[in-house]
């Protein structure tokens, strides 16, 4: 689905977004660790266009370690399980500080087992799943994240919230191309994107939220819940976030969606109880590096050759992302209004320059 237009937005090159991120986190209280990570997945989420899950998250995160429902300095501990599977207690942490290590974790077991897979527990809000999905085709495996969230979406012909967003993520390195990349939420859209819609203004798409009642609304500001992804056919979407939430939560023990605090509060003092799941393939244990290469090129060519319909272009997941991160690599990344004005406030708050140009 294509982000709403900002053209009236800022744009900030990524170095200097990376480097303000960096800077506010550790002024929080951040370990140089939990700094790092999580600008890394924002950076990720902002730099391919996915902005709902990029830099605007910042000032969130600054009130969930602030408050202590983050814990900016874990201790993060691994459990063996056997062979070629581990659990991670995440000590409270950020969740991108937990998932990356999780997925490193994964690859380095499947380096020698073929296979890694890694429960997390005790872990928060994660941001774009695909930053850790590619973390494991970087290092030239397959990877797939899943991760429950607090409940924001009905079932399948449903009035009330039951399940998370629950995001799904899966990339698969491919031999001098970036790689196939798909990220999505079991939702129509992320709550994020909602709130991006409110900030610019915008209306909803259609079949993607309903109202306090279960009816399908456009208007961001009378959304009170998510539909399952699949409209007509929803119960598909609704399944998929079953699925993602038996991997999150019940594989580790976390809690389930419905039992999950809320994201936006107003408790930022207690820990979420976020579960989530990676799981990295090696290739090259299933058959030959070539020939799966050969594969891959097959089935992209062809792909991206199916004829179209009139005035569309057929694309691979993650084509669409990867040219945006062309084009913000050099034009940068542009920010919505309430995140502009929040990068001042934070500037001011711990006495540093802000990214953006201060109005007037």
């Amino acid at each position: 689905m294509t982000p709403p237009a900002n053209e009236t937005s800022h744009r900030v090159a990524l170095p200097v977004l990376e480097r303000f991120c960096q800077d506010v986190l550790s002024a929080t209280g951040a370990d140089d660790a939990s700094a790092e990570t999580a600008t890394r997945a924002m950076l990720h989420a902002s730099r391919l266009g996915v902005d709902s899950h990029g830099v605007r998250l910042l000032n969130h995160y600054v009130t969930a370690m602030a408050g202590g429902r983050v814990n900016p300095r874990p201790q993060l501990a691994f459990h063996d399980g056997g062979g070629a599977v581990a659990t991670l207690d995440a000590d409270d942490a950020h969740g991108a500080r937990a998932t990356y290590a999780a997925m490193a974790r994964a690859v380095d077991r499947a380096s020698t087992q073929g296979i890694g897979a890694v429960g997390i527990r005790n872990s928060s809000h994660f941001g774009p799943a695909g930053a850790y999905a590619m973390a494991a085709a970087d290092a030239g495996m397959i990877g797939v994240t899943v991760c429950n969230s607090d409940s924001f979406v009905r079932l399948h012909d449903g009035a009330s919230r039951f399940h998370g967003t629950n995001p799904i993520a899966c990339a698969v390195p491919l031999a001098e191309q970036r790689p196939w990349l798909l990220d999505m939420a079991s939702s129509a859209i992320p709550y994020n994107r909602v709130q991006l819609y409110r900030s610019l203004g915008q209306e909803l798409p259609a079949e993607t939220c309903s109202d306090a009642h279960g009816e399908d609304t456009r208007d961001p500001d009378q959304a009170e819940m998510l539909a399952p992804l699949g409209g007509a056919f929803g119960f598909k979407g609704a399944g998929l976030a079953g699925m993602i939430e038996v991997l999150s939560a019940v594989v580790t023990g976390m809690n389930l969606s419905f039992e999950i605090a809320p994201m936006g509060g107003p408790d930022f003092s207690t820990p979420r109880g976020l579960g989530a799941f990676v799981l990295a393939l090696r290739p090259d244990a299933f058959v030959d590096r070539a020939t799966f290469d050969a594969g891959m090129r097959r089935y992209l060519n062809a792909l991206r050759a199916s004829p179209a319909r009139s005035s569309a272009r057929v694309m691979a997941p993650g084509d669409r992302e990867w040219a945006e991160a062309d084009r913000r690599d050099t034009a940068g990344v542009p920010l919505d209004p309430v995140t502009a004005e929040a990068f001042q406030t934070l500037a001011q708050r711990f006495g540093l320059s802000s990214p953006v140009p201060v109005e007037g």
